[in-house]
């Protein structure tokens, strides 16, 4: 229920519903529009919600919903139902302009849809998914009618014919004028810039009232001054009168075509209709989307239940009149729950109770009339089944009610009306009358809304009500900031304390004489003065202390998050170690192999050689060589071992450098005793040019080792991997996120983000990833598909559903 009838008037909606109006192209959505009601079902609030926020995302830029030519087509529609009916051809152009637009809204849907046949924009698909195309109509209709809305003359043979006569008797009459004025103007009768008229469809010669009696003729009309007669020749009047004849046959045969074409309609004008209506529809809808964008409508979080909580709300109208001025609004952030249902609001006058009132009821209206609320989105609505309101003056000479009976008659309907899903706004509550017994009635009368568990808001001066609010359930204070240095409002509202309405300061900033305040503040005391005071103090205490407190979690909420984020890098750490672990026996068992092999080498080279002393030495020497290559296996080669206790280099023995020979050309060696086997190809003093696999490079002897293993012709380009680069790559294996986010980065940033990101996402073969680009103008989302496209290894790629992020995302398929 809303009350009372003036309602909208009173909260400012009636302004908001002619601006939407004023969206709308067609006039079945302006009359959406006029018909729309407050709504108090969960799913209808919904629906009409989420489409008004799907809108939001086509009704303009590159994707936007094809314009609405419709018009009137509704009308000249059902005028066509009645049999043999007919209507112009202006009306027949616009049910064909109507029946292009049904088509063109068709396939605009059409295209939203995915492979498996679901909508990106999933409530206004449903909506438009029982629009009907009429090919064949707006084909007759074209095979009819130019794109100017004019009968061609190939509609039928007849008209053809008619044309044609019409034509050629145009020009006998042409010719016959030509002749008439040359003979008038030697004459003297006509002037020689003179020129023929049209007058009743007739061709005449402007003459000089001194001589139409001179040109034989018809009188047809005069100029306003009466110094011009307007005469139709003799000659020409029964060929005009043929014309005439002509141009009434023209007209009876497009009427007949006209009619024919109504009939071969007429079976398909319930579904053209219906058709018709889902456009005003959308166009409904659009107006709405393109209001909620200029006043910043968001979709919140509604919920069944009744619920209140609002960030950053605003009242459209204001906010558009102050942004004509070039001034900021200030928002309104208010939070009512089931403890704490009714907020008594209290504080100076013209500091905005008043604008805070009306805000809350015309935002909550919006809401529960399908239009986007003015307010951040992380904000909380519930459904009211009634909303009351008593603001302004109701008094009514005809009624014979004064101002304050108007009030009590109003608290009257409340209080047998409300119930708990009853929303109750109420400004300056308990005025009108001697302030004692109003302040007890209204206290009264607000204990009964407190009884009946009615959610509100209620502004008031009176002190009674602001310490019944402080103790009773359900009531909570609130107050509109005041700056006492400035002497100005702040039009902010703080919850939770009662307001001061500053009446002394404000007789002090209007001038008042200082004894007439000392006096008043006399009358009432020093303690009634210095309660404001109080509440003031206490209102900046206990603001102090949440702001301490609220620093307090937000620095629990980042040790926390500290402390989780190190259990999970440890959590790592353990995994790491144990992979590197059974790595590390994998090598060791690879080492062990060798080494077996090497020894049982050896043994066979000496038995051989029949225990030959050279060949015997030159065999131990090899072995020598291997071991020593073994002993130069590093314990700190992985990143997550470097800070383990290094093992104690082995003193060279006399025997052990014997041993090492110089290097020659030729050699066989590993840089630093590990990693790719190469073949030393020039030795230049203390540098040696070595060949690994297909890459030469020059490096320090010092930092070669001779090695038995022989390089693998087959892949050495392969195996000039190192471990280290196996290790790293691993690495970001583990740590690849199948999303990333370029939101903020220039074009060139981004592109050059996507680009490693897509190649990692090829080489981790990943399926599916998503690209984070917002949507703002377009143009980043634009720049990375192109890029996209220009990727082999892109399958495809398409926008994230509506529900995860929608035009904002792009989800690519990877081959």
């Amino acid at each position: 229920m809303i009350y009372p009838e003036s309602f909208e008037y009173k909260i400012g909606f009636d302004k908001v519903r002619e601006s939407v109006a004023k969206l709308c192209t067609t006039s079945g959505a302006a009359a959406r529009v006029a018909e729309k009601s407050f709504s108090t079902d969960f799913n209808t609030v919904k629906s009409a919600l989420t489409a008004v926020y799907e809108m939001t995302e086509i009704a303009t830029g590159e994707e936007a919903l094809p314009a609405n030519n419709c018009g009137d087509a509704s009308k000249v529609v059902k005028s066509l139902k009645v049999p043999g009916s007919s209507c112009s051809p202006a009306d027949m152009l616009t049910v064909a302009k109507a029946l292009e637009c049904i088509e063109d809204t068709s396939r605009f849907f059409r295209s939203l849809k995915n492979e498996e046949g679901v909508s990106r924009l999933p409530e206004l698909d449903s909506i438009a998914s029982s629009i009907e195309t009429f090919e064949s109509c707006r084909r007759e209709i074209d095979r009819i009618l130019d794109r100017f809305g004019n009968v061609k003359d190939n509609a039928s043979n007849e008209l053809s014919d008619i044309r044609r006569s019409i034509s050629s008797m145009s020009g006998t009459v042409n010719s016959a004028m030509r002749r008439v004025m040359t003979r008038a103007v030697a004459e003297g009768i006509l002037e020689a810039d003179a020129s023929p008229a049209m007058r009743d469809g007739r061709l005449v010669l402007p003459v000089a009232p001194m001589n139409k009696r001179r040109l034989p003729g018809i009188v047809h009309d005069e100029s306003a001054s009466g110094k011009t007669i307007y005469i139709e020749p003799a000659e020409v009047v029964e060929a005009n009168n043929r014309i005439r004849e002509l141009q009434l046959e023209e007209k009876r045969e497009i009427l007949r075509i006209l009619t024919e074409l109504s009939n071969k309609l007429r079976p398909f004008l319930p579904q053209i209709l219906k058709s018709i209506d889902i456009l005003d529809h959308l166009d409904f809808i659009k107006a709405k989307a393109l209001y909620a964008r200029d006043s910043g409508g968001t979709l919140p979080h509604l919920s069944k239940k009744t619920e209140l909580e609002w960030y950053h709300a605003v009242h459209p109208v204001l906010l558009k009149s102050l942004k004509s001025q070039g001034r900021e609004i200030v928002p309104l952030d208010i939070h009512l729950s089931e403890a704490k249902r009714i907020l008594i609001i209290s504080g100076p006058n013209a500091g905005g109770k008043s604008v805070c009132l009306k805000t809350v009821g015309i935002v909550q209206y919006m809401a529960q009339c399908g239009m986007l609320p003015p307010v951040y989105e992380n904000s909380h609505f519930g459904i009211f089944n009634d909303i009351f309101v008593d603001i302004g003056d109701n008094q009514s000479i005809e009624d014979d009610l004064s101002t304050y009976s108007s009030h009590l008659r109003n608290m009257k309907l409340f209080v047998g009306w409300g119930r708990p899903t009853s929303l109750v706004l109420i400004d300056e509550f308990g005025s009108g009358t001697e302030p004692q017994i109003g302040g007890a009635i209204a206290q009264a009368v607000l204990h009964k809304f407190a009884d009946a568990q009615m959610w509100g808001v209620i502004t008031t001066h009176y002190q009674n009500l602001k310490q019944f609010a402080e103790d009773t359930d359900g009531l909570v204070n609130g107050s509109m900031l005041y700056d006492r240095h400035l002497m100005q409002p702040l039009f902010k509202l703080s919850i939770g304390n009662p307001g001061s309405s500053f009446a002394v300061e404000i007789a002090r900033k209007t001038g008042l004489p200082n004894d007439i305040i000392e006096e008043a503040e006399s009358i009432v005391g020093s303690d009634y003065i210095n309660l404001d005071k109080y509440l003031l103090d206490i209102a900046r205490d206990r603001k102090y202390w949440e702001n301490k407190r609220t620093e307090i979690k937000r620095k629990e909420k980042k040790l926390n998050e500290v402390i989780e984020r190190y259990e999970e890098d440890a959590e790592g750490l353990r995994l790491k170690r144990r992979e590197i672990i059974e790595q590390a026996k994998e090598e060791a068992n690879k080492i062990i192999s060798s080494s077996n092999a090497s020894v049982e080498r050896t043994i066979r080279e000496i038995k051989t050689a029949q225990a030959e002393k050279q060949k015997t030495m030159e065999a131990r020497r090899k072995l020598a060589v291997y071991k020593d290559s073994l002993s130069n296996i590093k314990d700190e080669s992985h990143p997550l071992l470097k800070k383990a206790p290094k093992k104690k280099k082995p003193v060279k023995t006399a025997r052990s450098s014997e041993m090492e020979l110089p290097l020659k050309v030729g050699d066989i060696v590993k840089l630093d005793g590990k990693g790719t086997v190469g073949e030393i190809l020039e030795i230049n003093g203390n540098n040696a040019t070595v060949a690994f696999g297909v890459m030469k490079t020059t490096v320090k002897t010092d930092r070669l080792k001779r090695t038995d293993a022989r390089p693998n012709s087959s892949n050495s380009a392969l195996t000039f991997v190192s471990s280290a680069t196996t290790d790293s790559s691993r690495e970001r294996q583990l740590n690849f996120s199948t999303e990333i986010d370029v939101r903020g980065m220039r074009v060139d940033e981004a592109i050059q983000a996507v680009t490693y990101f897509i190649d990692d996402a090829v080489q981790f073969s990943s399926g599916r990833v998503r690209i984070l680009h917002g949507t703002g103008t377009g143009a980043l989302r634009e720049a990375i598909r192109q890029y996209l496209d220009t990727v082999s290894d892109v399958r495809s790629y398409r926008d994230e559903h509506v529900q995860f992020g929608g035009a904002g995302i792009t989800v690519v398929e990877l081959r």
